[in-house]
Formats: C-alpha cells, sequence, structure tokens
C-alpha cells in the first residue's frame, strides 16, 4: 500500500523505495497526470550534486548561462551521469517502455526574491514530436516548497493539446514565454513538495506553473525530458537526442558524452546542437492556432 504524506495542497502518495513503480503508480500516473514524491537519491548525495553545481557557478559569474542550460548535460559529466541514472530511469521506463531518449535537460533556478516564475503552460507546446508519449522528471537539488515558488500542476490536463499564446513577460522563464490560452483553476492545483533527491513524474501534456520565489531560500532542480524512442519529429531540422535505455530506431541523431565539464570539444558540438534545437522550437512557437505535440 502507498504511503501518504499530508502537504499544503492535500494529500500525496509517495511510491514505494523500489526504483520500479507499482501498477497503482502507473495507474495514478495515467489518470492525474503526475506521479510525486520519487526518492532517487539520500540527501548527502545529492548535496554533493549541489555543492558541483555552486562550483560550476562560481566559475561562471554566479549562474550557468542561458544557452548552456537546454542540454546542459552534454556540458557537464556528472549531469550526463544523472540522466542516464538507472534510479531515475527504471520508473521512467514503466511509464514510457524500454526505449528512452534524453530530449534535453536544464536547471529551473530560482534565486531569494527574483521575479522568476513559470506561467500555466503544457511542455508540448513546442517539442513538435509525433506523439506526446514523452514525460518529464524534475529532479530536486533544493527542498521545493510553495513559498519558494515549488511546481504547480493541475490534473487531469493531460487529455488534450491545448492552444496556447505567446507572451513578453521576460521573467518568464519558458523559452517563448508561452501560457495555455484558457483559464486555469489555481485553487485547484497541486503543489509538488520535493526533498533535495526526490523528483516528480509529468505528462508532457499536463498543465503546470510556479511562482516567483518569495523567500530566503534557493529553489533549485533539474528538469530531464524523456521522449519513447520511437518517437520522430513532425517537421523541421532531424533533431538530436541522447539514448539513455534500449535501443535506437534511428530519427535522431545520437549525441555524445562530454569529456569534460565545459571541454572545447563538447561545447563545439553543443553549439551546432543548440543551432538546430533552436530552429525547431521556434518553428514550433510560430503562430498556427494552437500547441504542437
Amino acid at each position: 500500500m502507498a504511503e501518504t504524506a499530508a502537504t499544503g495542497a492535500g494529500a500525496r502518495t509517495r511510491p514505494a523505495a523500489s526504483s520500479r513503480l507499482r501498477a497503482e503508480d502507473v495507474a495514478n500516473y495515467r489518470r492525474e497526470g503526475f506521479l510525486t514524491p520519487i526518492t532517487v537519491m539520500p540527501p548527502a548525495e545529492m548535496a554533493e550534486r549541489l555543492r558541483d553545481l555552486e562550483q560550476l557557478e562560481a566559475e561562471r559569474a554566479g549562474r550557468l548561462a542561458p544557452t548552456h542550460n537546454i542540454k546542459t548535460h552534454l556540458l557537464i559529466p556528472w549531469a550526463w551521469d544523472l540522466v542516464h541514472d538507472p534510479r531515475i530511469l527504471d520508473p521512467v521506463e514503466d511509464l514510457l517502455g524500454p526505449d528512452i531518449l534524453c530530449w534535453a535537460a536544464g536547471f529551473f533556478d530560482k534565486r531569494p526574491g527574483e521575479p522568476q516564475h513559470v506561467t500555466w503552460h503544457q511542455d508540448a507546446s513546442y517539442w513538435g514530436l509525433s506523439a506526446p508519449e514523452a514525460l518529464t522528471a524534475w529532479l530536486a537539488f533544493t527542498p521545493s516548497r510553495r513559498h519558494n515558488g515549488c511546481m504547480r500542476v493541475s490534473p487531469r490536463t493531460h487529455g488534450t493539446v491545448l492552444p496556447h499564446i505567446q507572451g513578453h513577460d521576460r521573467t518568464n522563464m519558458l523559452p517563448g514565454r508561452e501560457s495555455v490560452a484558457i483559464d486555469i483553476d489555481a485553487d485547484r492545483a497541486v503543489d509538488i513538495i520535493l526533498e533535495p533527491g526526490e523528483m516528480s513524474l509529468h505528462h508532457v501534456l499536463t498543465v503546470h506553473g510556479s511562482d516567483a520565489n518569495r523567500s530566503a531560500e534557493r529553489r533549485c532542480g533539474l528538469a530531464i525530458r524523456y521522449i519513447a524512442g520511437h518517437l520522430t519529429k513532425l517537421k523541421g531540422p532531424r533533431g538530436t537526442a541522447t539514448l539513455v535505455r534500449g535501443r535506437d530506431h534511428g530519427h535522431f541523431d545520437l549525441e555524445a558524452a562530454p569529456e569534460a565539464a565545459f571541454h572545447p570539444d563538447a561545447l563545439a558540438r553543443y553549439a551546432s546542437i543548440l543551432r538546430s534545437w533552436m530552429r525547431g522550437v521556434f518553428d514550433e512557437m510560430t503562430p498556427r492556432g494552437g500547441a504542437g505535440a
């Protein structure tokens, strides 16, 4: 039987300690569009990863450049290891199947008192994939709470692609400042409360967002985008992805591990990959009466 823990948004169901999901966990994800929390690693191990991140930030004027934060696993060896971590991939496989690609991975980092926030949106609005067989694993590097801007999800909104509109608010952390073009009842949203080393999983069509960090503590997590290995892109450049489990179906050019953190060869490969990725994303953001899937 699942363990439940009370939060400010009501009860949450904690999947079993095993990295594999139980049938009831899978059913819960299919019904609600998300699953949380799932323990990936002990807090002490995550504290080491946070120190690694802080060291890289200290060498780069205090934070990673936005252009290095789209497929950051291609530049940082320990991030490459994280997207391949069996403790993350086992539950992802239970939801997506045995062949899995990492589509992207980047930090969502809110410093104390900064206005950055995320509007209500579906991830699939700009992925341009052949089917919504994809999800995001959101791995907490620091505590994620309502007061420091935790992710919030709108349950059971993953059944259809919703129209999106593009905005111009530079404090919106999304690439196209996009938001769903319908009203979302924030009172029914669920707070994704996570401890360091825990993760949540949400469907690529689940509507979610987050408020600004109004606390004195940092809120930082790594969002890893996984897709089923058989998917294709609907248009634009061929695209690249990282094979993390199972077999390659040949629909994407496969990405390589970084030789070292921000190694010159990794940076050169990344620059080419980023140009292709941005062209594909902005093709999908072109107004066409709705959001892409």
